[in-house]
């Protein structure tokens, strides 16, 4: 995944003015194309789905930024064929969907729901210790997995958190 975003930061300068759809497109191919195991198409879907909401978009409502999440989650759900319980990044994704959808009908700002999203996914990522592992490559270690958390699951709480700390950094210098 470090390989996979070094390559996305890199080719940011190139694309920084155009669209978040085609930013969102061009993440998700450059991971496709640079991330090995699972993680880079699942990734790579999420991304790819997230930015068929946000073509031509300069900037997202928060019932947007719900769309493109669930999308993507959507994407990443049917390509992985996994469900929340079977230890993978789907037990994050699905609780995070969830989150912004509820921020949207309490009318929350952009980052005051994904602050709550970030926390949610905290949780979710935690909760993925006690689960054992149903699907991916950890289901090969049978009841061995329970006690670790699901690296997948890490990622996307990961990528909440900075996507949280991001917006509040940008809000506070606007």
């Amino acid at each position: 995944m470090n390989r996979g975003f070094g390559k996305v930061v890199e080719k940011l300068p190139a694309i920084a003015d155009k669209d978040i759809g085609f930013i969102l497109k061009n993440t998700g191919m450059t991971l496709l194309s640079s991330v090995g195991g699972a993680s880079g198409p699942l990734f790579g879907t999420f991304f790819i789905r997230a930015a068929q909401t946000t073509q031509a978009r300069q900037s997202l409502t928060l019932e947007e930024l719900y769309q493109m999440f669930r999308d993507g989650a959507d994407g990443v759900i049917s390509r992985g064929k996994a469900e929340p319980g079977d230890k993978t990044m789907c037990d994050v994704w699905v609780p995070v969907v969830e989150s912004l959808r509820q921020s949207c009908e309490q009318n929350l700002s952009v980052p005051a729901a994904l602050d709550a999203a970030s926390s949610i996914a905290e949780s979710a990522a935690q909760s993925t210790i006690t689960m054992q592992a149903r699907k991916g490559r950890a289901s090969y270690l049978g009841e061995r997995s329970i006690g670790h958390q699901d690296p997948g699951a890490t990622s996307v709480m990961f990528m909440m958190q900075m996507l949280a700390l991001a917006l509040t950094r940008n809000a506070a210098k606007e």
